[in-house]
């Protein structure tokens, strides 16, 4: 596993994170934990999950996995309000979920982040919350997760006061990172020393899916998975790049590509400059 600073905070980061997105009830959970620990001691050691998903069952689970071995990992989670109340509750289930004194990195659950959504936090308490928590000790670094680019998150960007943010980019999602002007979302938060990391870091299937469909017998034996992971980290603004592992297989996988680094691309050359 290789792995990249995220950003200001300094911390150091698997390329490969866990995205705990897609943890449902009908999965067996000593075999997601097995699965966990194998992907820990294979190097990864960034975990994003949040209490939506799977109605609190993914930090439920994590926060089991993570038991005897938190030394060393770096665990984000995130807050689906943006008013302090609610924000506080969330921190104080999440906590409790994940059986931890302290959230590495809390975010504000986004979509896109419209004007309101960034009013509500940039201006009605949601910001000065996070840095009361911060300096409460009870989370040590603040981002946001986001769809796309907008108005808002352009705003919350500009701030300058965010550690991170977790958005969408990959070989078919460009407008948040435009390599070829070297314009958008994720150019925007570097330049204010942000940390990366990514969401639909491999289409989410849907390149593979169109590809399949369109050319279905010269996609025989074409690893598109591989190629589309290769082409993120190939981006050197990204620092970790989020994967819904279900196997052992995947962890093997996606680790092979993180070592693979004399197949990273020159993105410039292949968008033109």
């Amino acid at each position: 596993m290789q792995y990249r600073t995220l950003g200001r905070t300094q911390l150091r980061v698997s390329e490969i994170g866990y995205g705990g997105g897609r943890v449902r009830p009908d999965q067996d959970e000593q075999t997601l934990i097995h699965m966990l620990h194998h992907a820990f001691d294979m190097g990864l050691n960034y975990i994003d999950t949040a209490p939506t998903y799977g109605n609190g069952l993914s930090e439920t689970v994590i926060g089991k996995a993570i038991q005897g071995r938190k030394k060393g990992l770096v665990l984000a989670t995130k807050t689906e309000a943006f008013d302090p109340q609610g924000i506080l509750a969330d921190v104080e289930g999440s906590l409790t979920r994940l059986q931890i004194d302290v959230i590495d990195v809390l975010q504000f659950h986004g979509g896109w982040h419209q004007g309101d959504d960034a009013d509500r936090i940039l201006e009605q308490g949601g910001l000065e919350t996070y840095q009361k928590l911060r300096d409460q000790g009870k989370i040590r670094f603040i981002g946001f997760s986001a769809d796309g680019p907008s108005g808002g998150i352009e705003r919350m960007v500009a701030s300058g006061e965010f550690d991170m943010i977790q958005v969408h980019y990959n070989l078919m999602y460009q407008s948040t990172c435009d390599i070829f002007g070297n314009r958008g979302t994720i150019p925007e938060a570097v330049a204010q020393d942000m940390g990366v990391v990514l969401m639909r870091s491999t289409t989410s299937n849907a390149f593979q899916n169109l590809m399949q469909r369109c050319f279905p017998t010269q996609m025989e034996g074409v690893n598109l998975d591989s190629f589309l992971l290769n082409y993120v980290l190939s981006n050197p603004l990204v620092d970790v790049a989020l994967m819904s592992l279900q196997s052992l297989n995947d962890v093997e996988w996606t680790n092979a590509v993180s070592d693979d680094v004399e197949q990273r691309l020159d993105l410039r050359t292949v968008h033109g400059r």
